[in-house]
């Protein structure tokens, strides 16, 4: 795992996209405070810029430094969902502006995933986290379903975890500074 972080690494601090296996599906990614690895995202996915990506963050503290406030009840959600949880939040921060939605939020993650977790410790900064297909088509259940076209559009393809199989996206919540909750997706 060691030697796939660091590869890993490389990649990002030079602005590539990856592909990588996170706590729900495979995923592509980039550093999230990159405004032209974002873009690359967009364009490999297919996807318009008004379609919102996910960010993970390793950390609640990290979490803490990329949106203006975390509502309390978000805190609760991060400790106990017994899933993995994907929280819109109000305000994001030092983030690339085009993963910020149109009405100024942003969908962020405290991932609870080995790899993940120490890959985005020594990255310092969050991953955009999107499932591995192109948009409009289903995602890929397991590392043997993503198409061809994705698995060239990256710089680089994590060597793990490729007989992983899984279907289920995480859950999204949108919280606002209100406190105003809303499922999104169960």
């Amino acid at each position: 795992m060691k030697e796939e972080i660091e590869n890993t690494l490389e990649v990002l601090k030079k602005g590539g996209i990856i592909l990588y296996p996170t706590d729900t599906v495979w995923g592509i990614g980039c550093d999230a405070t990159n405004p032209t690895a974002v873009e690359k995202v967009y364009k490999l996915k297919k996807r318009s810029e008004t379609k919102a990506m996910i960010c993970l963050v390793n950390s609640v503290k990290m979490l803490e430094q990329y949106v203006d406030q975390v509502p309390e009840p978000a805190y609760d959600i991060i400790d106990f969902s017994d899933k993995p949880t994907t929280i819109i939040y109000d305000n994001p921060l030092r983030v690339a502006n085009n993963l910020v939605a149109a009405d100024n939020t942003l969908a962020i993650r405290v991932v609870k995933e080995e790899f993940c977790e120490k890959l985005i410790y020594k990255f310092r900064r969050p991953l955009v986290s999107t499932s591995a297909n192109i948009s409009g088509e289903p995602s890929p259940e397991s590392f043997s379903q993503i198409a061809p076209e994705i698995l060239k559009g990256v710089d680089y393809v994590v060597n793990l975890q490729r007989s992983k199989t899984s279907n289920k996206p995480s859950a999204i919540i949108r919280i606002g500074n209100d406190l105003s909750v809303k499922v999104i997706r169960k």
